[in-house]
């Protein structure tokens, strides 16, 4: 039959000289102590800590010791509860012998791969820090130089630029035309309709090229009384004489 307070109290005297600074009993019965467990330096002398608090079941180690996070230093929610789950896994696999050894030795595993995590983190974020410093002053350079001008560019820039006159042309022609200031000069009439060229031309060859002379309107020349040779001759008196 297993003396279960026998392999306690042997464990206890071994916990105790292993750890002399960070154990401390806080019961008898039923038994209850603490570690203190602390990782080793980090980057800046940093470390994380965590006190676990061990209580005795009666059937220990057949069964599995209670225990709980007592205190901690510089750990994250996420990492309190690995360190639960991890103290749950070791307990599983060690029944039927004493393990809190086995179980304090695991956590501190788990608090050196802590910092180098918290480690690793300070080093992405002085990354993402400084892409994001590079970027503001790449994008601040481009703002001063502008855009180098190639062939390529220069010419998409054109067709953008002549298609945006080409409407504007329209635009303002189309508002021209509604106000009423649309309409065209004689000059502009001309310009814009060749067949004013010809129309003239075209009127004389519909009239044959012949003009009609109205001759009764030259009846009454004969009567008249005309002596172009005598020097006081003037065909404007003609109608005063008349009056």
């Amino acid at each position: 039959m297993t003396d279960y307070g026998e392999e306690q109290r042997n464990e206890l005297e071994a916990i105790e000289s292993i750890y002399p600074d960070s154990f401390t009993v806080l019961s008898e019965k039923p038994t209850s102590f603490t570690i203190t467990v602390t990782s080793d330096a980090g980057e800046n002398e940093e470390t994380v800590e965590v006190t676990l608090k061990f209580t005795y079941v009666e059937k220990y180690p057949d069964e599995p010791p209670l225990w709980e996070i007592f205190s901690q230093e510089n750990l994250e929610d996420q990492d309190t509860e690995d360190i639960l789950t991890l103290l749950k896994q070791q307990a599983e696999e060690n029944l039927g012998m004493v393990m809190i050894f086995t179980l304090v030795t695991a956590v501190q595993e788990k608090l050196n791969e802590i910092v180098d995590q918290i480690k690793s983190r300070r080093e992405e974020e002085k990354e993402r820090i400084e892409r994001k410093e590079r970027e503001a002053e790449e994008a601040e350079k481009f703002a001063f130089q502008g855009t180098v001008v190639t062939i390529e560019n220069f010419l998409s820039w054109k067709a953008k630029f002549e298609q945006e006159m080409t409407e504007l042309k329209r635009k303002r022609q189309k508002e021209e035309e509604q106000s009423g200031k649309g309409k065209l000069t004689g000059k502009q009439l001309f310009e814009t309709d060749h067949n004013l060229d010809t129309s003239d031309i075209q009127f004389l060859e519909d009239g044959g090229n012949s003009v009609e002379v109205d001759e009764s309107l030259f009846q009454d020349m004969d009567d008249l009384d005309l002596d172009e040779d005598d020097p006081d001759f003037n065909p404007l008196d003609l109608g005063s004489d008349e009056d």
